[in-house]
């Protein structure tokens, strides 16, 4: 589509009652993110109130409409999903906006391959449009759908402001604070003004609708916008909102109340502008405490009482029998967790059951797969098959396949397959035939085990759910999918290729083009997605591999080239981006040395002086590990002096160039000895890339200042310390 093009949702797939949208977009830096959120507008042109506003603090609009899905990766980086019903959008919802927003003076100009897709209940995607014109903008409108005589249509709008949430929140009737945030270092921060971005294309307005309505002018002299054009937004005292200002880990108890805080006091002449604070929600949510209760066991041998036991389970097939129950029935009981894993496959919002083990006809020989999930909705029913592996057992093509088959036959909507291993972008674990000639289309979903713990993380954790009875039955589920004994740990092995290889590195024997390196390759990229997950579920942040291709590149043949690139110098190598974190964490596995390597690089400041800048990374390091080593990365020829944290604390100048060389930044690393083996077992290579990023992220990401001002409400040290806590 191009900007101002509209199109009926009914003309592109019959099967658009449930939609998910994708907003992407790449960065060549690796540290280029934006937030999505969602706005439900009446026939005003307004918000009905502040629940209508969807962002990362409320993801989940009451009725199940909208759900924020969160960031994926794709092949070429990663896509914010946001999961709409329409057919339950209440009737008094005329218009859906689907926006984003930058933060910390960032703009959309230094993204590339701003893009919107629209899939229907299948999957396919229907839809695109992409912008190619951003430029200053901080906040973006990428479309919208509106209602047109009963029927839903999409326009594609493309509209920039320099406001950025704030500004966007505001002008839809968003309640927001406006104190001004402290960011002295963002460009242009301080003259800000709430017009439309000079140069941006006038959009018309959507087919068969009136013009939005003008905002109240901020000043008299203020021209009234004119039909048919951009509506400016209305000024406003700051430049953006902060996305990482969450409320601390560290303060949620067993209930967690993000309801509105009284206006703040005036700020006092000469006194530093207070951080400027985003737009919350009146939702009480349940978590579980952070810190456990004393227990009244006599001694540590007192093992305290189970919902889902997970001790017994001796075969393959009990656990994937317990594993497949465990987490059906909680779908069904807790709303939040069920919708969170349903929404994602095109399921409607609405009452959702499940079944186990139910035998389904299928030729001379019935079939019975693990699970059944359906979901009703307004007499309308919505089914989908489940079939269950655990134990890193591997999915069976012609089992899926039957279950393919019997769904099409019977109307069902998506078969889903769970298992310890995670999809790749462009290499599906499973290949199906689908008969075209069949009017039904069926969907095949998969998901892992780690997606599975980290949504249930999310919601008892961070985000919280309705009562303490689902907060406590989501506990307790994932204990069990944590269980040694349970089978559901995840991706825990990189496969039966690893060991050749590792003796082709060690040999220098492994020649280019080898296919068993390619295997290692994405056995490498389902690992780090699988430690995205663990990490992210932890600290309650997003955190996803950095991925430096551009929009349309075959990810097969990226894949090749690693694989060429492993041969000649044997390292394995991975970024990942941690929301709030300081940089960028790499993350390298060398095969030649048998060491692991984690780093971050910290970019110089753009004032003071360096011996300042060193005293100041020294001290922000008190509590890091002695051997952490620090790299002074000097301008024109990259790597200066270098040293261990346990000599530069005494002598920080020592980090210093002696020729007074410009200094760009410091690039801090750990090492570590690499696991051998190819499981996850306590020698094996996956356990210790675990251990490696754990360390290095408690020890010393999480020690440093954030990049910018007041992103985020506590220390990541102190984060990071609840969650382990909570976690172990």
């Amino acid at each position: 589509m191009v900007k101002g093009a509209n199109v009926g949702l009914a003309a592109l797939s019959e099967d658009t009652g449930a939609v998910v949208l994708s907003l992407s977009w790449c960065s060549t830096d690796g540290d280029g993110d934006a937030d999505v959120s969602v706005l439900l507008l009446d026939a005003n042109g307004k918000v009905r109130g502040d629940a209508d506003f969807l962002f990362y603090n409320n993801p989940v609009a009451a009725d199940g409409s909208v759900q924020l899905l969160g960031k994926t990766p794709t092949a070429n980086g990663s896509e914010d999903r946001i999961s709409l019903d329409l057919s339950v959008m209440p009737p008094e919802v005329e218009r859906v906006v689907l926006a984003a927003s930058r933060y910390g003076g960032a703009r959309f100009g230094d993204l590339d391959d701003l893009r919107m897709t629209l899939a229907d209940r299948t999957g396919e995607t229907v839809l695109g449009f992409s912008i190619g014109d951003a430029s200053v903008e901080s906040a973006f409108l990428f479309g919208e759908l509106y209602r047109r005589a009963g029927e839903w249509k999409f326009r594609a709008v493309g509209q920039g402001y320099e406001t950025g949430l704030a500004g966007l929140a505001t002008d839809f009737g968003i309640d927001v604070d406006e104190a001004p945030e402290e960011e002295p270092d963002a460009p242009g921060a301080a003259e800000e003004t709430g017009g439309p971005v000079p140069g941006t294309a006038a959009v018309p307005p959507a087919e068969g609708a009136a013009p939005a309505p003008a905002p109240a002018p901020p000043a008299a002299t203020a021209p009234a916008p004119v039909p048919g054009t951009a509506v400016p937004l209305r000024p406003v005292s700051y430049t953006h909102l902060v996305p990482s200002q969450r409320p601390s880990p560290e303060a949620a108890t067993a209930t967690a109340t993000a309801a509105e805080a009284p206006a703040p006091a005036p700020t006092p002449a000469g006194a530093p502008a207070p951080a400027a604070r985003r737009p919350r929600t009146a939702k009480k949510k349940v978590t579980i405490p952070r810190t456990a209760k004393k227990s009244l066991a006599e001694n540590d041998t007192w093992r305290q009482a189970r919902l889902f036991p997970a001790p017994a389970l001796k075969s393959d097939r009990e656990r994937e029998t317990r594993a497949t129950s465990v987490l059906l029935s909680v779908m069904a009981q807790v709303p939040e967790f069920g919708r969170r894993l349903t929404a994602a496959f095109g399921a409607p919002a609405g009452r959702t059951e499940t079944f186990a083990e139910v035998s389904l006809p299928h030729g001379d020989t019935p079939r019975r797969p693990d699970g059944i999930i359906r979901v009703e909705r307004a007499g309308k029913l919505w089914t989908a098959l489940v079939e269950t592996k655990t134990n890193g057992n591997p999915l069976k093509p012609a089992q899926v396949q039957d279950y393919m088959d019997i769904a099409a036959r019977r109307g069902y909507e998506a078969v889903i397959t769970l298992s310890n291993d995670v999809a790749l972008e462009g290499r599906p674990l499973v290949d199906v035939k689908i008969d075209k000639r069949r009017k039904h289309k069926v969907a095949l979903w998969h998901l892992s085990w780690a997606e599975v713990a980290h949504q249930a993380q999310m919601l008892i954790r961070h985000e919280g759910v309705g009562n303490a009875a689902h907060a406590w039955l989501l506990q307790e589920l994932l204990h069990y999918l944590q269980h040694d004994n349970s089978g559901c740990h995840g991706f825990q092995n990189m496969g039966p290729a690893w060991v050749p290889v590792r003796k082709g590195i060690d040999e220098e024997t492994l020649c280019e083009g080898d296919q068993r390196a390619v295997e290692v390759v994405e056995s490498w990229e389902r690992l780090v997605r699988q430690v995205c997950l663990r990490l992210g579920g932890e600290l309650g942040q997003k955190v996803l591999p950095v991925q430096r291709a551009r929009r349309g590149s075959d990810p097969d043949a990226r894949r090749a080239a690693l694989a060429d690139s492993f041969c000649r110098d044997g390292r394995l190598s991975a970024e990942l981006r941690v929301d709030g974190a300081q940089g960028v964490l790499g993350i390298v596995a060398d095969l030649r040395t048998g060491k692991l390597r984690t780093s971050v690089e910290m970019p110089a400041p753009d004032q003071g002086y360096p011996l300042t800048w060193a005293k100041r990374l020294i001290r922000q390091l008190a509590e890091a590990p002695a051997d952490t080593h620090i790299e002074t990365l000097v301008d024109g020829r990259g790597a200066g002096p270098r040293g261990t944290l346990e000599r530069l604390r005494p002598e920080p100048a020592d980090i210093l160039p002696k020729d007074g060389s410009a200094i760009t930044g410091f690039r801090l690393s750990l090492f570590k000895g690499m696991g051998s083996t190819r499981g996850s077992a306590e020698s094996g290579f996956i356990r210790s890339v675990d251990d490696a990023v754990d360390r290095f992220y408690a020890g010393v990401v999480a020690h440093l200042d954030t990049a910018r001002p007041g992103r985020r409400s506590q220390s990541a040290a102190g984060a990071w310390a609840v969650a382990r806590a909570a976690a172990g």
